[in-house]
């Protein structure tokens, strides 16, 4: 068995099947290349979380707040609306897009960086939404929008903190800290020492503060589980200091990060023994919140997703190997493009197992030297007119896809 079968893929008569039914056949029927997920593998996921967090004591509920900037897709946002998530939106247009899925305004939260005031009168406009502070500098825009729409109920508001520690799989993923690993000063969150005093200008202008909000980054393995573990209990030190400057919280956001493994030798994040801790420690302190909110993207959506493309043909040159395929990956799966630590696993679908292995990097079809999805992957020789799968593409792949060199986005399908 290869290490990525799961229930949603599996390999019958040395060809690979999604949820039963034939890569070749998906291919065929729709052409290529095409993006396919799963509703099951979507549902799997959640529960999975769900259930790390069942021991939880009655009377603490526990918010899944999907991060829909992951893959938007408003059949994703129905099976999870139906599951019982709640929605983490970082722009206006991901607000409206939550709304138009079905999901009530007291289930999303609203998160933006470089927000406008235009922005927040747009998230104004839906009451019930939760608007999270990323700067004590977007106070004032928010109070300017609310006057200027003349909003008279309660807005509820969280505070994004920095606890000065971050971690991602990628320096371009790490959103906490004073500087990425690469030096690039982290532009997210309210730092440490201002913290109380945003929560007291947000009181001072009738704003109503509920949560405390912070997030380090995303693609945590194994290695990175001290640091998350050391952020948590920043975060109880910082709801004590709130505590006694006054305030009482209703939720505590330990953000997102973890995520599915996407290759082989990757130890995954120890998510049960995280929430374990979680619980542990807000349970223990009797703050008395009345929930705990993670916001899973690639947890929830990556391994449910699928890109499939056709081999157009094999070239050599200069003693490389070349399979070139009916895909480009600024169109279809741009995460190799944009982070070099990106890895996705290409299985020939046509032909998983059979002959003998050699080096083939797989090449797009974009007039660019970094459009390749990997870079001599051992894999059984691929053939023109086989289908290719590129695995683990349900997030940050559709999402972030664009139509460079005029060449067109991939349609999804679901089964």
């Amino acid at each position: 068995m290869n290490w990525w079968e799961n229930e949603f893929l599996k390999v019958k008569d040395n060809k690979l099947y999604l949820e039963g039914i034939s890569a070749e056949e998906i291919a065929k029927k729709y052409g290529t290349p095409i993006y396919v997920y799963s509703r099951r593998q979507i549902r799997r996921n959640f529960q999975v979380l769900k259930e790390v967090f069942a021991s939880a004591q009655p009377g603490l509920e526990i918010r899944i707040a999907y991060a829909m900037k992951a893959n938007p897709h408003p059949d994703i946002l129905k099976t999870l609306l139906k599951a019982g998530a709640f929605i983490d939106a970082v722009s206006p247009a991901e607000v409206e897009t939550a709304l138009k899925a079905g999901f009530p305004e007291e289930k999303i939260m609203f998160t933006g960086t470089s927000i406008s005031q235009e922005d927040f009168e747009q998230v104004l406009r839906h009451t019930g939404v939760t608007v999270n502070i990323d700067a004590f500098e977007q106070i004032e825009l928010l109070s300017a929008a609310r006057k200027r729409l003349r909003v008279k109920s309660p807005v509820r508001v969280s505070v994004r903190w920095n606890p000065g520690l971050g971690r991602g799989f990628s320096s371009k993923t790490v959103t906490a800290g004073r500087r990425t690993p690469d030096g690039v000063p982290i532009k997210f969150g309210v730092e440490d020492s201002l913290v109380v005093e945003t929560f007291k200008k947000l009181k001072e202008l009738d704003f109503l503060p509920v949560g405390l909000h912070q997030h380090l980054g995303s693609g945590w393995t194994e290695e990175d589980f001290p640091v998350a573990i050391k952020a948590v209990d920043r975060m109880v030190g910082k709801v004590r200091e709130l505590r006694k400057a006054g305030f009482e919280l209703e939720f505590l956001d330990f953000g997102g990060g973890f995520g599915p493994r996407y290759r082989s030798d990757q130890r995954l994040f120890p998510l049960a023994e995280y929430a374990a801790h979680i619980l542990d420690k807000v349970e223990r302190a009797g703050f008395g919140v009345k929930a705990i909110v993670v916001e899973p993207g690639k947890f929830l959506v990556a391994d449910a997703g699928v890109l499939l493309a056709r081999v157009e043909y094999v070239k050599k040159s200069y003693g490389n190997l070349f399979a070139c395929i009916s895909a480009g990956t600024f169109n279809t799966v741009p995460r190799p493009a944009i982070y070099e630590e990106a890895y996705h696993e290409i299985v020939n679908a046509s032909a998983v197992n059979s002959g003998k292995k050699v080096k083939v990097t797989v090449a797009g079809h974009l007039c660019e030297t970094g459009d390749v999805f990997g870079v001599e992957r051992l894999m059984p020789c691929p053939e023109r007119g086989q289908i290719l799968a590129v695995l683990l593409a349900g997030a940050y792949c559709r999402s972030m896809a664009s139509t460079f060199n005029l060449r067109p986005i991939p349609k999804e399908v679901f089964i």
